[in-house]
């Protein structure tokens, strides 16, 4: 006999209130959806980074909930489909177990994307909910490089090989090919949310899928999300006696060392990744 099983014998009712107790696990989201990982294991999220918390996350033997904690302005669609995905795979592994969002400061285009991976959202009355769209954004520099001197030197097999080159003059059918890919994506994101939200959409607004964002108020009113509230109110109130947990993933070697693979490189890949997280979330004045 176990230590565990000897201490439930000896002290009766013990192990049916152990047995009983209910947990809600919560994952939380955070960061801005990106294939490439952060050089220190932080601030961004794909497949891959959250696996290991979604696993542990939906493990627990007497799960009654999940809860999704989500602070992200998007980022890559592809990686926002994979870890939406999962999510639903998981849930129905688990006999379609009740997954929750919970929108932070921002859930915006990628970010709403993992939202409605949830059987239901809720937002604070503050937090920035939607852009429900596609965007690509870059620069026009042509004849930079002839005023300092420089030639540069490109060759490619396929006509279609190289679109819209920045040191080139745009070109109208490289232009309609990206809108034309744009509006295949900003199809699939349409789909996607009507299929999850369903009849919860509101009929009387022609903005839901704009691209437009709004406050948790205005997410309500289109039927975006179910309700204004947080983790905490709303889970105590349904779950009053669960035990809440967090499942955190498991962070690289370097980033627990809290390096990133030497002081140069490391330093350098912060850097970088930190203006374009910076840039990302500028959009949504945060």
């Amino acid at each position: 006999m176990s230590v565990t099983e000897k201490l439930v014998s000896r002290l009766p009712g013990l192990g049916d209130r152990i047995d009983r107790k209910p947990v809600v696990a919560v994952i939380k989201l955070h960061g801005v959806i990106t294939p490439t990982p952060s050089p220190l294991g932080r601030g961004s999220i794909n497949l891959n980074s959250v696996e290991s918390a979604l696993t542990r996350a939906f493990d627990h033997d007497r799960l009654v909930a999940v809860a999704l904690q989500i602070n992200s302005p998007g980022g890559a669609p592809t990686q926002s489909a994979l870890v939406a995905e999962r999510i639903r795979q998981l849930a129905a592994a688990k006999n379609n177990v009740p997954v929750i969002a919970f929108c932070e400061d921002v859930a915006a285009s990628g970010g709403y994307w993992l939202a409605c991976a949830a059987d239901e959202i809720y937002a604070h009355q503050t937090s920035l909910v939607g852009s429900i769209g596609v965007i690509s954004a870059g620069f026009g520099l042509t004849g930079l490089l002839e005023r300092v001197g420089v030639e540069r030197r490109v060759h490619t097999a396929g006509t279609n090989k190289m679109r819209l080159d920045p040191f080139q003059v745009e070109k109208p059918e490289d232009v309609e090919w990206l809108v034309g890919l744009q509006g295949q994506l900003h199809k699939q994101f349409v789909d996607w949310v009507s299929e999850r939200r369903g009849d919860r959409l509101s009929k009387d607004h022609d903005d839901v899928f704009s691209g437009e964002i709004w406050t948790g108020a205005g997410a309500v009113e289109r039927g975006l999300i179910d309700g204004l509230g947080s983790l905490r109110g709303v889970i105590s109130e349904r779950y009053p006696d669960a035990d809440v947990t967090i499942a955190e993933p498991r962070r690289p070697l370097l980033a627990r060392l809290g390096v990133g693979g030497g002081a140069a490189t490391g330093l350098l890949g912060a850097a970088i990744e930190a203006i374009e997280q910076r840039a990302t979330w500028s959009r949504f004045g945060l």
